[in-house]
C-alpha cells in the first residue's frame, strides 16, 4: 500500500490530491517553485521540497529534480496531477523505472493517445466515429477546420480557420505555442463541426482488465477553446448516453487504460458524435462527476495504484445535477487578458466543503486571501461547484455565490460566469462551443454604469468613516460637516475603466447625508463599455449615468460597510481598503476604485503613441523594427504571459519610431514595447 505520495504538480490540484490522501492516512510530499513557495498547497503538505526557480521549464517539467525529491522524502509513489508532466509517458516509465508506484495509466496508454494523430489511426480501428482530419496543410480542402496540437490540451495550439488564405499563419503560430507549452510542435488540422458540442466520458480501468464508464459531462461553453463551464450529466437526445459511454468505454479497452481517464467527442446537432482526444489522466472538471456519483475519483485512483479492483458498479447512478466554473485571473477591460497581482481578499459565501466530493457549494481554489499571482503559470485561481437535486437549482446556487463572493485585488472574470448562468439560453441548455461568440451580453459587467455614483459614494462615506474611527481628536464631530456648508466634501476616483469620478457631499450637524452630486464618467468604449474583447465587436454597453443621481440617505457608515437608502430601498455596501484602491461589493455588482490624490505630483508624460505592455511577460518574438512603415492592424511583436501569446497589433498606420524591447526581454505591466507615430492625412 502507498504510505507516501509526492504530487509533481502544483496549485489546486496538488491541495485536491492532498485532501484524499489525508483521509486515508497517506502522507504527502509537495515540490514548489521559489514562486509557489508560500503558496497554501506548500503550507499543507507533511514535507515540500524546492525546485529552484519559477518557469515551469525549470521546475515542474524536471523530471530528475522530481524524482530526487522522491528519493529524498522517502515517498513510495507519485500522483502528477493534470498539466505539466501527466500525460508524460518518459514521466510515468521514470517513476515505475525507480521502483516508485506511479498513480496513473501505464507509459504505454499514454503514449498511445499522447500523440493525437496516431491515436485517431488507433481508434478509428476499434470503431470510434472520427472526423475528417489532415497532417498536410495543403491537403485540406474543407472549410472551416480547427487546427490543433498533437501533444496537448488545454486549448492552446487550437485555431479556428475559415478562409483558406489564412491557413498557413494559422498553422505557425499554433506550431510556436504548443512548442512553448508541450516542448512539442507537431500540429494537425480537423474538420471544424459548426455549433458543436464538447461532451466527455469519464473513464475509469484497473489493472484486471475493467473499464467504466462513470457519466459524461458537457463542457461546451468555452472561451480561447478552453472550458469555463462544465457540468454533469450532459442533457443529451434520446439514445446518445448509452452510445457515447460506449464508444469511451471501447477507446479505453483499445490501450488497455488503467486509471482514470477522458474521452473527448464533439457531438454534432445531427446527433452525430466524434472522438476528438483521450486525456490520460485526472481533468480539471472531475469534481462535477464526483458530485453526482458520490465517488472520490482520486480514492479509486489510489486503490487502482495499489492493484485493486474498481470498487463500483458499470454503470453507477447518478443523483443530482453538477455545475462547475473556472474562476481565472483575467481582466475584462482588457480583452481577458491574464492578469496578476495580490488578492487582498478571496471569500466566496456558502461553501460547505472543498477538495473531495461535497453536496451543495464546493470550492477547490489554489490561492487564497494574500496570494501572489503571477506570470509563470496558467491564470486559474479557484473552481467553484455546485451540486443541488436539478440543473435550474444548481446554475442559480452557483451564479448567486459567485455575485456575493469578495474577490479583491486581481481582476477575474467572474462577472461573465455569473451572466453565462443566469442567460435564458443556458437555462434551456441550447448550449455549443460558439455560445460566447453569439451571445455579446452576457460580456457586460454585472455593476450597471448607471449604478457607479452610488458605489463611489459608499467607498467616500466608508472613508471618511474610517478617517473619523482613526481620529485622535473631535472623533465625535460627523465627519464632512463644515461650518461653512456651501463647500462640500470632494473625493476623486479612477474607476474600473480608468474613467474619472469625482464625488461631492455634505453631511448635516446629525450626520445625516445633506446632499451629494457626482460628475460621472464619460461613455466607455470597447473593453471598458462591454466586458467584452474590444476585437470581437460584441458589444452592448449599458446605459449611461443618469444626469440626476437619485433619491438617497445614509442610514449608517462604517469603515466596511455603508447602507443608504436608495429611492426608498436600503442598500448594503461592503467596503474594503487596501492602501489608496477601495473594493465596494453591492447589491447590483462589484467594482474596484483607486482614491486620486487632492494634488497629484507630476510624472513623466509617455510619449504619443506609445503602445504599453498589458501584463508582465516575455518578449517572444519582435516582427518590425524601428523606422518601418507599418499599416493599422500589423503584428508588431508577441508577448507571452501565462503560457498564452498575446499579440502586440500596430494602432494606426504610420512610423515604427522607436522599439526599446527585443526578443527573449522581460517587461513589467506599463513599459512601453514600441511607439508608433501616425502618418499624417495628406492635405
Amino acid at each position: 500500500m502507498i504510505r507516501k505520495l509526492l504530487v509533481a504538480n502544483r496549485g489546486e490540484i496538488a491541495r485536491r490530491v492532498f485532501a484524499t490522501c489525508r483521509a486515508l492516512g497517506v502522507a504527502t510530499v509537495a515540490v514548489h517553485s521559489d514562486a509557489d513557495a508560500d503558496a497554501p498547497y506548500v503550507a499543507e503538505a507533511d514535507e515540500a521540497v524546492r525546485l529552484p526557480g519559477n518557469s515551469p521549464v525549470e521546475t515542474y517539467l524536471r523530471m530528475e529534480l522530481i524524482l530526487d525529491a522522491a528519493r529524498r522524502t522517502g515517498a513510495d509513489a507519485v500522483h502528477p496531477g493534470y498539466g505539466f508532466l501527466a500525460e508524460h509517458a518518459g514521466f510515468a516509465a521514470a517513476v515505475t523505472d525507480a521502483g516508485l508506484t506511479w498513480v496513473g495509466p501505464p507509459a504505454g496508454a499514454i503514449a498511445a493517445m499522447g500523440d493525437k494523430i496516431a491515436a485517431k489511426e488507433l481508434l478509428a480501428g476499434a470503431g470510434v466515429p472520427m472526423l475528417p482530419t489532415w497532417t498536410d496543410r495543403d491537403e485540406v480542402t474543407d472549410f472551416p477546420v480547427l487546427v490543433k496540437a498533437s501533444a496537448g490540451g488545454g486549448g492552446r495550439g487550437m485555431r479556428i480557420v475559415r478562409d483558406p488564405a489564412d491557413l498557413p499563419a494559422a498553422v505557425d503560430s499554433a506550431r510556436r505555442e504548443a512548442a512553448a507549452a508541450f516542448g512539442d510542435g507537431t500540429v494537425f488540422v480537423e474538420r471544424y463541426v459548426e455549433r458543436g458540442r464538447h461532451v466527455e466520458v469519464q473513464i475509469f480501468g484497473d489493472t484486471h482488465g475493467t473499464v467504466v464508464a462513470l457519466g459524461e459531462r458537457d463542457c461546451s461553453i468555452q472561451r480561447r477553446h478552453q472550458k469555463i463551464v462544465e457540468e454533469a450529466p450532459a442533457v443529451l437526445p434520446d439514445g446518445v448516453r448509452e452510445r457515447l459511454h460506449a464508444a469511451a468505454v471501447a477507446a479505453g479497452r483499445a490501450v488497455d487504460y488503467v486509471g482514470a481517464g477522458t474521452v473527448e467527442f464533439l457531438l454534432a446537432p445531427t446527433g452525430e458524435f466524434f472522438f476528438l482526444e483521450m486525456n490520460t489522466r485526472l481533468q480539471v472538471e472531475h469534481p462535477v462527476t464526483e458530485a453526482v456519483t458520490g465517488l472520490d475519483l482520486v480514492r479509486l485512483q489510489l486503490l487502482v495504484a495499489e492493484g485493486g479492483a474498481l470498487p463500483v458498479p458499470a454503470t453507477p447512478p447518478v443523483d443530482g445535477h453538477a455545475i462547475e466554473v473556472r474562476l481565472c485571473a483575467e481582466d475584462p477591460t482588457q480583452g481577458f487578458r491574464p492578469a496578476t497581482g495580490t488578492l487582498h481578499r478571496f471569500a466566496v459565501p456558502g461553501v460547505v466543503g472543498g477538495f473531495t466530493p461535497t453536496r451543495g457549494l464546493r470550492l477547490d481554489s489554489g490561492v487564497g486571501t494574500g496570494s501572489t499571482v503571477g506570470v509563470h503559470y496558467d491564470s486559474m485561481l479557484a473552481k467553484l461547484v455546485a451540486w443541488a437535486p436539478t440543473r435550474a437549482e444548481a446554475a442559480r446556487l452557483l451564479a448567486g455565490a459567485l455575485a456575493r463572493a469578495e474577490l479583491h485585488g486581481v481582476a477575474t472574470n467572474r462577472d461573465l460566469l455569473v451572466r453565462v448562468l443566469r442567460s435564458a439560453e443556458f437555462g434551456a441548455a441550447r448550449v455549443d462551443t460558439g455560445f460566447l461568440d453569439v451571445h455579446p451580453e452576457v460580456f457586460a459587467p454585472l455593476l450597471p454604469a448607471a449604478r457607479l455614483p452610488q458605489v463611489a459614494l459608499a467607498a467616500a462615506l466608508a472613508g471618511a468613516a474610517a478617517r473619523r474611527a482613526a481620529a485622535p481628536v473631535l472623533a465625535g464631530l460627523p465627519s464632512g460637516w463644515r461650518n461653512v456648508p456651501a463647500l462640500p466634501q470632494v473625493v476623486r476616483y479612477a474607476g474600473p475603466g480608468g474613467e474619472e469620478i469625482e464625488v461631492r457631499y455634505r453631511l448635516d450637524r446629525s450626520g445625516a447625508l445633506a446632499d451629494w452630486s457626482t460628475d460621472p464618467p464619460a461613455p466607455a468604449t470597447g473593453a471598458a463599455a462591454t466586458g467584452g474583447p474590444p476585437a470581437d465587436g460584441r458589444a452592448t454597453p449599458d446605459p449611461p449615468a443618469a444626469d440626476v443621481p437619485p433619491a438617497v440617505a445614509l442610514v449608517t457608515a462604517a469603515p466596511d460597510r455603508v447602507l443608504l437608502d436608495v429611492a426608498g430601498v436600503r442598500q448594503v455596501f461592503r467596503v474594503h481598503r487596501a492602501g489608496s484602491v477601495v473594493f465596494v461589493d453591492g447589491p447590483d455588482g462589484a467594482a474596484e476604485l483607486t482614491e486620486l490624490p487632492h494634488f497629484p505630483l507630476p510624472r513623466a508624460a509617455t510619449a504619443a503613441g506609445s503602445l504599453l505592455a498589458p501584463l508582465p511577460g516575455t518578449v517572444s518574438r519582435v516582427h518590425v523594427e524601428a523606422g518601418q512603415r507599418v499599416a493599422a492592424g500589423d503584428l508588431l511583436l508577441t508577448l507571452e504571459a501565462m503560457k498564452l501569446e498575446h499579440p502586440v497589433l500596430a494602432p494606426t498606420d504610420g512610423v515604427v519610431a522607436d522599439l526599446p524591447v527585443s526578443a527573449g526581454g522581460q517587461v513589467e505591466t506599463g513599459a512601453v514595447l514600441a511607439v508608433v507615430n501616425p502618418e499624417e492625412a495628406p492635405r
